[in-house]
C-alpha cells in the first residue's frame, strides 16, 4: 500500500470510528454527549413530543395529547458534573433536565413513565429554573422559594448555562453561574441523563412551541465541586445530620437523635420523665387524651433565641394536633401550653380545631389564631409521611412560615397590623405578646401522637 493510500485507509478508519461512538472526549476529562449533528447516543422515552438537530442544536417540539417527552442517554451516570445550555422562548413553556433519572416501562399500561431527579427549566412568573423536582414521584424537592435571590438567573429567549453537580448523595445546581439549589438525598445512586419537552395537553395552539439544548457534556472523573460561596438553604432528607456546609454557615442541631440534650419540660428544669419518648431518630409526643399539655406538657430548647432560620421534619397521626412555638418566655404561667407564636401542626381534615378561630387560622402551617397559611394542597404530604416545616425570623422582625419549602405566611412582629391581628385573638390578654426580645423554642404536647426530626437551628445577623 503506498503512502497516499496509507492516508486514506487511515482517514477513513478515523471517520468510521467517529461516526460510531456519539461521545467525544475533550480536554480536562469532559465527554461531549451530544455531536451537534446527530441524536446517536440517545433514545426517546414515554411521549411523542420530536426531537431534531438543528445547526448545532438539539430542538424539541411539543405535541398536543402526548404526556411529557423525554430524549435520553443510552449510558447511566453515578457522579458527575453536567454543563449544557437551555434556551425557552414562550413564558408558557416549562422544561427540565432529568439527572439519575429513572423509567419504569410497565406505568401507564405499558407505555413507560420516566421519573427522578428533574432540575427545572421554568420561565413562569414562579420563575424556579434550576430548583429540583421529583418527576412522578415526590413532587417538589427544592423550589426556589427556599433561594428566592436565584429566581432571576434564568433569560428567556437566550441560552442559559446549567451546571449541575451529582456527587454521591449531593445535588448541586447552578443557572448562569447563580447558586441556586442545594440538595442531599440518597434515592437513587444511579441513572440516565434527559432532557425534558413538557406535555401541552389538548392545547393545539402550543403545538410546535420548542426548546433548545446544545453544548452538552459530562465529566465523571476526578470531580472538582464548586463550593457554594452564598449561604444558601440546604434541603436534606438525611435524618439529624448537617453537611459541612451547613456547619460552615452557622447551623446546629436542636436535636441529634439520640438524646434530650438541649430540651427540658416546659414546667421544669429537666426532661419530662415520661411521654416523650426518642427512637430511631425520631422524638415523639405520645397520644394521652387529647388535652392540651395535660400529661407529659411540652418542651423547650435551653437556649433562647430572637433572630433565627429554623427548619423540622414532622409526621402527623391520623387526627392530631401539636404545634412549634417561638419567642417563648414562660412567664405567663399558662395552666395549659405555654404562651408564644405558634406553627400550627394539625390534621386539618379530621381535628376540628380546623374549623374554629377566624378565616382558617388554626390550620396547619398557619400562625395559630392569627394568620391563616396560604398552602397549595400539593405541597403538603399525607398524613403519616413526613413533611418539612421552617420558621425564619429575620433581624427587622419579619417572620415566615413554610411547608415543605412553600412560604405560606409573613408578618412582621410588633407591627400595627400585627398589633390589630393579636387584638381580635385569644392572644389580646398577654401584654406585648409575641414581641419578646428573645425566646424559647417549644414543641407542644397535645395529648395527639406526633413525631419530629432533622431540628436545625441558625441564628441570623
Amino acid at each position: 500500500m503506498n503512502k497516499q493510500n496509507l492516508i486514506l485507509f487511515s482517514l477513513a478508519v478515523f471517520l468510521l470510528a467517529a461516526c460510531g461512538k456519539p461521545t467525544v472526549e475533550t480536554k480536562e476529562g469532559w465527554t461531549n454527549l451530544f455531536d451537534g449533528e446527530t441524536l446517536d447516543g440517545w433514545h426517546q422515552l414515554d411521549g411523542e413530543a420530536e426531537f431534531t438537530v438543528e445547526d448545532g442544536v438539539i430542538v424539541g417540539s411539543a405535541v398536543a395529547n402526548t404526556p411529557n417527552t423525554f430524549l435520553v442517554t443510552d449510558e447511566t451516570y453515578e457522579d458527575f458534573i453536567l454543563e449544557l445550555e437551555i434556551r425557552v422562548d414562550d413564558e408558557s413553556s416549562n422544561s427540565g433536565v432529568m439527572v439519575r433519572g429513572q423509567h419504569n416501562p410497565d406505568a401507564n399500561d405499558g407505555r413507560g413513565r420516566v421519573f427522578g431527579y428533574q432540575v427545572e427549566c421554568d420561565p413562569k412568573e414562579r420563575a424556579w429554573s434550576g430548583g429540583i423536582y421529583d418527576e412522578a414521584r415526590r413532587g417538589w424537592l427544592y423550589p426556589l422559594s427556599y433561594n428566592p435571590d436565584a429566581r432571576s438567573a434564568f433569560k428567556l429567549g437566550e441560552f442559559n448555562t446549567y451546571r449541575i453537580e451529582f456527587i454521591d448523595n449531593t445535588l448541586k445546581t447552578w443557572v448562569n453561574g447563580q447558586e441556586v439549589a442545594y440538595l442531599v438525598d440518597d434515592m437513587d445512586q444511579s441513572g440516565f441523563i434527559g432532557l425534558q419537552v413538557h406535555g401541552i395537553g389538548d392545547n393545539p395552539e402550543n403545538a410546535g412551541k420548542k426548546t433548545y439544548f446544545r453544548n452538552i457534556r459530562i465529566k465523571t472523573e476526578d470531580l472538582s465541586p464548586i463550593p457554594f460561596e452564598n449561604d444558601v438553604f440546604v434541603v436534606s432528607t438525611l435524618d439529624n445530620e448537617l453537611t459541612s456546609y451547613e456547619k460552615e454557615i452557622g447551623w446546629k442541631l436542636l436535636f441529634d437523635g439520640t438524646s434530650s440534650d438541649g430540651w427540658r419540660s416546659a414546667r421544669g428544669e429537666t426532661f419530662p420523665d415520661g411521654g416523650w419518648t426518642i427512637n430511631d431518630g425520631v422524638l415523639t409526643i405520645e397520644a394521652a387524651d387529647g388535652r392540651e399539655s395535660a400529661n407529659a406538657g411540652d418542651i423547650v430548647t435551653v437556649d433562647q433565641y430572637s433572630a433565627f432560620d429554623l427548619a423540622f421534619d414532622f409526621k402527623l397521626t391520623e387526627g392530631a394536633n401539636s404545634g412549634v412555638k417561638y419567642f417563648v418566655t414562660l412567664n405567663e404561667n399558662n395552666s395549659g401550653s405555654a404562651i408564644g407564636l405558634e406553627y400550627q401542626i394539625l390534621d386539618d381534615e379530621r381535628h376540628p380545631d380546623a374549623k374554629q378561630g377566624k378565616d382558617g387560622n388554626r390550620t396547619l402551617a398557619s400562625l395559630y389564631d392569627l394568620i391563616k397559611a396560604d398552602k397549595q394542597s400539593r405541597f403538603v404530604r399525607p398524613i403519616g409521611e413526613w413533611n418539612k416545616g421552617r420558621i425564619v425570623v429575620h433581624p427587622d422582625n419579619t417572620v415566615e412560615h413554610y411547608i415543605n419549602g412553600l412560604k405560606v405566611v409573613e408578618y412582621t412582629r410588633g407591627s400595627d397590623a400585627f398589633r390589630e391581628l393579636v387584638a381580635e385573638s385569644k392572644y389580646q390578654k398577654w401584654e406585648n405578646f409575641g414581641e419578646a426580645e428573645e425566646g424559647h423554642i417549644l414543641l407542644q404536647d397535645h395529648g395527639d401522637e406526633v413525631h419530629f426530626k432533622n431540628i436545625k437551628i441558625r441564628e441570623l445577623e
